[in-house]
């Protein structure tokens, strides 16, 4: 009887009970409905194979596949208040952010990290949809303001994925003052000559549209991201009429001037790189500009991101980009191709050639152009 208890009927049991499958072990595509494989998907950075669809990515992920080696320093950020106006809606506001965090392993929407990109030393802060649609709270902004402040001292590059349904309601206006106090912190990079990078990621809406998303140097698109402030259903609606075929997707506003380039997500980490090394090389060359230099710069000074340059370093410059130590010389013209202004003058107006001359201009005996109008 024991035999049968003990080892016959937990063999019968294992073999009648049901076995429990990780929900997300297979992903389906939204565009074309493909099955892929979770830990394929993963290995891809969640960019479906045949499609080539950009699905969401965690914040861990992001700064994972951002970082040499994926290794990065976590920044840490200052306590905020967790529930400023005691919110309560269908659920209280301290719930949703215990589920929000027993879900996404972080402390709020904005995971701040530093490290390596290809050896250049970023900070760079990623913002995790998941999160209560990466909304903006009071937390999320004081993690905004934390990364771009601790890139400021550390004289190094900030970079922004961006993913955000807006400001979060439940914080009120506590939440719309994160907009101005997030911009501050833009400036503050602005004045130390930091480059400011931002990746617009899918969604990127709302309130951080509105402020620090779209206050970049430059703005990297993923490909298909929705960026706007209001999405098109409520412009639909709000104007009656039938938007155009992927309005304020991230090819859209590439087309119409709003973003600088979209960068298929393979292709990101180096193309990051490649910004943050020359926004970095001009702002070590502008640093090393003295006060004494921007004295002694003259009539023949130039400027650089709006600072006095004196003219022996553009020199410098200029020689630096033609080669080592080459020297470009104009091509030579034929005599009879020269432009003769006596001769042109005294043939009343007409070319060598019997052409007319142009009504908009003339030329003065000292050879230069006039606009005919002017004179």
């Amino acid at each position: 009887m024991n035999w049968i208890n003990n080892l016959v009927r937990p063999k019968i049991q294992g073999i009648l009970k049901k076995r429990d499958v990780p929900d997300n072990l297979w992903v389906k595509c939204p565009q074309s409905g493909q099955m892929v494989f979770y830990k394929d998907l993963l290995a891809n950075q969640f960019v479906v194979p045949g499609s080539e669809y950009h699905m969401r990515m965690g914040a861990q992920d992001r700064l994972k596949s951002l970082f040499d080696e994926g290794q990065y320093d976590p920044v840490m950020v200052g306590e905020v208040p967790v529930d400023p106006l005691n919110f309560k809606d269908e659920k209280r506001y301290v719930d949703r952010l215990k589920a929000a965090r027993e879900d996404t392993k972080l402390d709020d929407a904005v995971l701040v990290g530093e490290g390596r990109l290809n050896e250049l030393f970023v900070v760079a802060a990623a913002q995790d949809f998941k999160f209560m649609g990466g909304s903006l709270g009071m937390a999320a902004g004081q993690a905004i303001v934390t990364g771009m402040m601790r890139a400021v001292s550390k004289h190094a590059p900030f970079i922004l994925f961006s993913a955000s349904g807006g400001a979060r309601m439940q914080e009120g206006i506590l939440s719309l003052m994160q907009m101005p106090r997030t911009t501050v912190a833009v400036q503050q990079l602005r004045e130390a000559g930091l480059p400011y990078v931002v990746v617009l990621t899918d969604p990127t809406t709302g309130g951080v549209t509105a402020s620090y998303a779209m206050l970049g140097d430059i703005h990297i698109a993923e490909p298909g991201a929705l960026i706007c402030f209001a999405g098109p259903r409520v412009i639909e609606q709000t104007i009656r009429e039938q938007l155009p075929e992927g309005f304020q997707r991230a090819e859209y506003l590439l087309e119409h001037g709003m973003v600088d380039m979209v960068v298929h997500r393979h292709q990101l980490r180096d193309t990051l790189s490649r910004v943050c090394r020359m926004l970095m090389g001009q702002a070590e060359l502008v640093t090393e500009v003295t006060a004494s230099q921007e004295a002694q710069a003259g009539d023949g000074a130039g400027s650089m991101n709006g600072h006095a340059v004196p003219e022996g370093m553009i020199a410098a410059g200029a020689s630096d980009k033609a080669g080592d130590g080459d020297v470009v010389e104009a091509e030579p013209v034929d005599d009879q191709d020269k432009v003769d202004p006596a001769r042109f003058a005294a043939a009343g107006g007409q070319s060598d050639d019997g052409s007319a001359a142009s009504e908009t201009s003339q030329f003065e005996d000292d050879g230069s152009v006039i606009d005919g109008s002017s004179k």
